[in-house]
């Protein structure tokens, strides 16, 4: 299911590359749409997930660097039966996390260094989970290729308006021309961000009450994520603001909701999330919070 998923958002991400083709530069403009949409598809599938952890400066952390984080990392995904992933940290302040790779055998989570020190044991543990959960239904394959195609697309339509038209018009068979080009650059992102939209909300649900059953306690996901969400508000992540197409990718939204791509959040609302959570704890009994001591 999670291959069929993908491959009807590329051939829908591929059909959005050959209107906006069309629009720039008519026929001719298709055709290299066309073309350039297949070459990213395929390069996406290889190399979406070092692309984004290369975008974020992202580290790689092994046992020795890292000891507890490993170990936790280690002994979740025995609990959800998969393969050791690699751990990246990522130096920004923003507590956030994300995982990404085409497969089981290829994942790797990756952690901002706020997150670290905001959140207690368990709570880390929540958020890992969660992001395990992701990796054990593949959800990371279409997340990943997604944010690169989708980046794509709205680089594409940066430069829409000022290659659209230039020595063409419909009569020629060239588009819409400048027209055109204003069109895409109105409307391509915001087209691509539904797309986000489509494949976003209902996994997260989803990834959450996994999450809680491969961390074992539903309230240490639904305190981490208060804890994240209010971080997120506060804090800037400036390499999410410069790349929109990634947000979804988080397991709390890093954008700051002033911003015009923040109108078209991929997230659920977090009071909905912490939500569910809380009543699936209460249905296991587990009515304790979760514990608030430092990460050690």
């Amino acid at each position: 299911m999670p291959y069929v998923r993908t491959a009807l958002l590329l051939a829908a991400l591929t059909g959005l590359f050959l209107v906006l083709g069309a629009l720039i530069a008519g026929r001719e403009g298709m055709i290299i749409a066309f073309f350039f949409a297949l070459a990213m598809n395929l390069f996406a599938y290889w190399n979406s997930d070092r692309m984004v952890l290369s975008m974020y400066g992202a580290r790689e952390v092994d046992e020795a660097s890292a000891p507890q984080l490993h170990g936790l990392v280690r002994d979740l995904a025995q609990r959800a039966g998969l393969p050791m992933p690699k751990i990246y940290m990522i130096d920004n302040d923003q507590p956030n996390a994300f995982a990404t790779g085409r497969d089981p055998q290829h994942a790797a989570v990756a952690v901002n260094t706020g997150l670290m020190r905001l959140l207690s044991p368990e709570e880390v543990a929540g958020v890992l989970a969660h992001e395990l959960s992701h990796v054990r239904h593949r959800d990371t394959l279409t997340m990943t290729m997604t944010a690169v195609i989708a980046g794509a697309i709205g680089m594409l339509a940066n430069f829409a308006f000022f290659f659209g038209g230039m020595g063409r018009d419909r009569r020629e068979g060239g588009g819409l021309g400048a027209l055109g080009g204003l069109l895409v650059m109105l409307f391509a992102p915001i087209a691509a961000t539904l797309v986000q939209l489509a494949i976003s909300r209902t996994r997260e649900y989803e990834a959450d009450r996994k999450g809680a059953e491969i961390a074992g306690n539903p309230l240490w996901l639904a305190s981490a994520l208060g804890k994240l969400e209010h971080g997120a508000r506060a804090i800037d992540n400036p390499v999410a603001e410069g790349h929109p197409a990634t947000a979804h990718m988080f397991i709390v939204n890093p954008l700051h909701r002033q911003t015009l791509a923040a109108l078209f959040a991929t997230h659920p609302p977090i009071e909905e999330r912490i939500r569910r959570l809380e009543a699936m704890a209460a249905a296991q009994g587990q009515s304790a919070p979760a514990r608030r001591g430092p990460w050690g």
